[in-house]
């Protein structure tokens, strides 16, 4: 298995990781007692976990190696070094992550939270992401509640898009555009699908799947796993449990990732002229996907998305939707 670079839309692929539902295991390993020894994080620490971490059955990236690059012509490779973990969410196997209760929500996040701040130490990984795939349809891997932590010697693509707009932005205004977007979606009021305390839920403006909600703090800060004092992850917690219950009433599949930024620890590399301005440019957020249409163009041409539902609609119908019921 390597990792090869694509010099055009440099992109980084994993090349040779065979992917087969086949393959799932009839039982599920997250049940069994043996899995408790290979644990990198229980919470809580004491007692009967709640939540733990697991290394990856069949990992992407493995954690031995060094991240240099080789050449292969005028192309770049690498070897698959890196970290990909498991975050088993619940004890229970037949609880979906919509029905826990905030506080159980809560202490996911703080998990997740506590696995990048980790990961950040080794400055080999410069980034960390943070996903959940639910469903089959979304390539869920295991009915058992999980999500899913990678550290890569690499940044997505997807997130450089973002740092890219985001530093311009700031360069030309002295401001976040996440913090512009949130002030002007809270004036116009209408792909807002629901607010706890300073947290939102909307549909993007340019959403490019229907029903795709991002989340966001109103206060400004760059790090998810650094909560900044009073933020109150708490209705956070609560505000995700509720989209996520609406959601659901329309599909249960869906995709699932934290965008936060980049390890800073390496001054090398592609992105290292992003530092200095980095902690005001950038603002973490959730991205959800969920998977309504089966046969959507919005997931068969990449390059441009189509999608048949106006986020002002899809709002809409998302804030008469009954969380609770």
């Amino acid at each position: 298995m390597e990792i090869r670079r694509d010099p055009i839309t440099q992109s980084w692929v994993v090349q040779g990781q065979k992917e087969s539902l086949e393959d799932l295991p009839q039982k599920c390993p997250f049940d069994r007692p043996e899995s408790e020894s290979k644990a990198i994080l229980f919470s809580p620490a004491e007692g009967v976990a709640q939540v733990r971490v697991l290394p990856h059955p069949d990992p992407l990236y493995r954690i031995e190696g060094q991240p240099g690059r080789l050449a292969d012509g005028i192309y770049d490779k690498m070897g698959p070094t890196g970290a990909h973990e498991v975050v088993i969410e619940t004890p229970q196997h037949d609880r979906r992550f919509s029905q826990f209760s905030d506080d159980e929500i809560d202490r996911v996040l703080t998990v997740w939270a506590s696995r990048i701040a980790d990961l950040k130490k080794d400055v080999r990984f410069k980034y960390i992401s943070v996903f959940k795939n639910q469903g089959l349809e979304a390539g869920e891997e295991w009915s058992h509640a999980h999500s899913q932590v990678t550290a890569t010697i690499f940044v997505p693509r997807r997130i450089k898009y973002e740092l890219n707009a985001a530093h311009e932005w700031y360069k030309e205004r002295e401001r976040c555009i996440f913090c512009d977007m949130v002030r002007q979606e809270e004036k116009k009021g209408t792909r807002i699908v629901d607010v706890q305390g300073e947290y939102y839920a909307l549909c993007p403006y340019a959403s490019r799947v229907p029903y795709e909600i991002w989340l966001l703090h109103r206060k400004h800060n760059h790090l998810f796993e650094q909560p900044h004092s009073g933020s109150n992850r708490k209705n956070f917690a609560a505000l995700l449990g509720r989209v996520l219950r609406r959601l659901e009433k329309l599909s249960p599949a869906f995709h699932m990732v934290v965008h936060t930024a980049p390890n800073t620890r390496s001054k090398k590399g592609e992105l290292a002229g992003y530092w200095k301005t980095l902690s005001e440019d950038f603002h973490w957020h959730i991205e959800i996907l969920p998977i309504v249409e089966k046969r959507s163009k919005s997931y068969s041409i990449k390059e441009v998305y189509f999608n048949g539902v106006f986020p002002e609609q899809a709002a809409e119908r998302l804030r008469l939707l009954d969380p609770n019921s």
